[in-house]
């Protein structure tokens, strides 16, 4: 509570939110989180919860000549949910929209680092972890989560639900539990699951990353088998039941989920079935990492082939730009390069977990339990004796099922998070957890001394002295350092101050047709179509190939193209008004070669950007420019009927006079 009471308060300060009126209040909802939030808006003013729904499901009110079934494609489950909530609870009478909603996403966030919190205490034992998991989670902010840059976008409402299921599954995984925990731990990780995956529509992706954990864990550690084979039942439940609830959602069905948990239960299955000592069930034993991956491959692409479904070809694309495997001049795929969150991070990210000390206490604790989660592997493989239960004078913290999970799970979610910067908020927290779990976990120091043959002192008496005297000193540390910045933060009033665009969405409201399409970079359609509900030709989304390629056609007012052919791709699409920002027309950048018009011209061929490209030369100057002017050909198309210093407004002409 207190954390959600902390970034209402930040919130509040940083936007000065309270003495905004409504538009001002929604212009600071950027991107498509505009979107996800018009949405909410259309369901509170819905004549009934049914009638909302099916308006979402059969949206032609959102982009131009296209039908679009919002919910399923956006994830908008969140908004449904928050729209029942703020009508069934009385708060029309109460408390505004706005509030109510990010209200919402502020205590799932509470719910967030108490999960956390939970977690590090079920595998250290001690509150302290907890404590200092969320200190760490808090001072690191800015690494940890997107909340207070993007408050609807759906990690942030789905990853609260990841982390509860990942604290009951490390509960479900200790040794030695009474049935009644086990069934609350079941219970509570089965309901997570399947809400994390109706929450986001790329949780899949992060519970298939869990399964591969779990499959090695599973090669680890012999007698946890059955439960992790429980955990892929509720993957599979999830799956099917996610499947129909989201009007047969085929990505569920050619997820790599469904495909490794299809291939790990027919492994085991074979398994079981073979008589043992026999020379197939040692083989079986010895290739199951092959036939795993084997048989995953095999069911995806046989799920594929009678599957129809929409294939993320741009995902694949712009992976094989990533890594160097293939050459692109794509507009859309060389601009997703440039942003910022889909590069490889930068120092200033290791640089900043090093100065609040968790990078360095993270690397000793993950090596520690690796080197001894390898130790009790090779002891098992040769054939030494292993206890199911580990005890802290055995100094074998490597042997307990839920931290070989984390061991496993934060080195696969670091692999990706050190080649794609965006993926860190998926990593961070977790680094928070594991770190601060090690430092007051007596069980790791004791493998440590084990391993160091301490002598002088009394290996046992020392692990539990630095296991609360560690992150005692750490936390003092921190609350000098970091709680006066922290505290600044909250008595500093700062102020979004953008008057151009409350000055644009007012002459829309004011001047515009209702039956208005507008074109403009997807942004700034985001915040259109919240902010005046009006009609727009392209959305700030990049999961739809169709909007991708709308997105990149309408960037071509940016580029060396006449206006005819503006014109053509604007009227192709039933626009009516045209937006230019003098942003992105006089673009300075700091990215060498990763402005829009940069993009534009490499695409079209109007500059050379490598040895060997034959340049294009363009007769045109640049549109956004030349339509400015206002001489013909362009006055011939565009009139235009308002503009202040961010933003040029041009009608498109439906009568054309094409005389000089």
């Amino acid at each position: 509570m207190m954390y959600a009471l902390y970034l209402s308060a930040y919130h509040e300060r940083k936007f000065w939110f309270s003495n905004r009126q409504e538009l001002e209040r929604e212009i600071t909802f950027q991107g498509d989180s505009a979107i996800y939030y018009s949405y909410y808006k259309d369901m509170l003013k819905a004549p009934s919860f049914e009638r909302g729904v099916y308006e979402l499901t059969h949206n032609n009110r959102t982009v131009s000549l296209k039908t679009i079934n919002a919910v399923q494609q956006m994830s908008l489950y969140p908004e449904l949910i928050a729209s029942v909530l703020y009508q069934a609870t009385g708060g029309i009478e109460i408390i505004e929209p706005v509030y109510f909603y990010i209200g919402i996403v502020f205590g799932l966030q509470g719910i967030y680092v108490t999960a956390l919190f939970v977690t590090s205490w079920l595998m250290s034992g001690t509150w302290l972890a907890g404590m200092l998991t969320v200190a760490w989670f808090v001072i690191n902010r800015v690494d940890t989560t997107r909340i207070e840059y993007s408050i609807p976008l759906r990690e942030n409402w789905a990853l609260p639900y990841f982390a509860c299921q990942v604290a009951a599954l490390t509960g479900y995984l200790k040794s030695n539990l009474n049935t009644y925990t086990e069934r609350f731990c079941y219970l509570l990780m089965s309901a997570s699951t399947y809400t994390f995956m109706m929450m986001w529509e790329y949780s899949h992706y992060l519970l298939f990353l869990q399964a591969i954990s779990l499959f090695l864990l599973d090669s680890f550690s012999l007698e946890q088998s059955d439960k992790v084979h429980e955990v892929y039942k509720i993957y599979v439940f999830s799956l099917f039941l996610g499947y129909l609830l989201q009007f047969e959602n085929p990505a569920l069905l050619v997820s790599p989920l469904l495909s490794l948990v299809a291939a790990l239960m027919l492994a085991k299955y074979l398994q079981l079935n073979v008589k043992k000592g026999t020379f197939v069930a040692k083989m079986i034993k010895v290739i199951n990492f092959y036939l795993v991956c084997t048989l995953t491959v095999t069911f995806n692409i046989v799920m594929k082939m009678f599957v129809p479904h929409k294939e993320n070809g741009h995902m694949l694309k712009f992976l094989e730009v990533k890594f160097g495997l293939n050459m692109t001049k794509n507009f859309t795929m060389n601009w997703l390069l440039c942003q910022e969150s889909l590069q490889a991070p930068s120092q200033d990210f290791f640089l900043r977990l090093t100065q609040s000390s968790l990078l360095p206490f993270y690397i000793l604790v993950l090596i520690v339990c690796f080197l001894s989660m390898m130790q009790v592997n090779f002891r098992r493989i040769n054939g030494k004796s292993v206890k199911e239960t580990v005890t802290l004078e055995d100094g074998q913290i490597g042997g307990r099922p839920e931290i070989i999970y984390h061991v496993i799970h934060t080195i696969l979610l670091g692999s990706l998070a050190m080649v794609i910067e965006g993926l860190k908020y998926l990593w961070t927290p977790y680094v928070c957890m594991l770190a601060a779990f090690g430092v007051c976990s007596p069980e790791l120091w004791m493998t440590l001394f084990k391993w160091l043959r301490l002598r002088t002192v009394h290996p046992i008496l020392l692990a539990l002295i630095l296991s609360m005297a560690v992150p005692t000193i750490i936390g003092f540390s921190l609350w000098k350092e970091f709680f006066p910045k922290l505290m600044t933060e909250l008595s500093e009033l700062q102020e979004f101050y953008d008057p151009d665009t409350v000055e644009l969405m007012t002459w829309i409201k004011r001047q515009a047709p209702v039956a208005a399409v507008f074109a403009g970079s997807p942004q700034l359609m985001g915040a259109i179509k919240l902010c005046t509900g009006w009609m727009v030709t392209s959305l700030p989304l990049y999961n739809d190939d169709d909007l991708l390629k709308r997105n990149e056609n309408i960037y071509q007012i940016y580029s060396k193209r006449s206006a005819e052919d503006i014109y053509k791709i604007l009227t192709s699409y039933k626009a009516n008004y045209l937006i230019v920002e003098d942003a992105i027309c006089n673009e300075v950048g700091t990215m060498r070669g990763c402005r829009v018009k940069d993009l534009l011209d490499i695409a079209n061929g109007h500059v050379v950007c490598e040895e060997g490209d034959k340049l294009t030369y363009s007769k045109y100057g640049r549109f956004c420019h030349e339509v400015k002017i206002n001489y013909s050909p362009y006055v011939n198309y565009f009139t235009r009927v308002y503009w202040n210093r961010s933003y040029f407004v041009y009608k498109i002409n439906t009568v054309i006079s094409f005389q000089s």
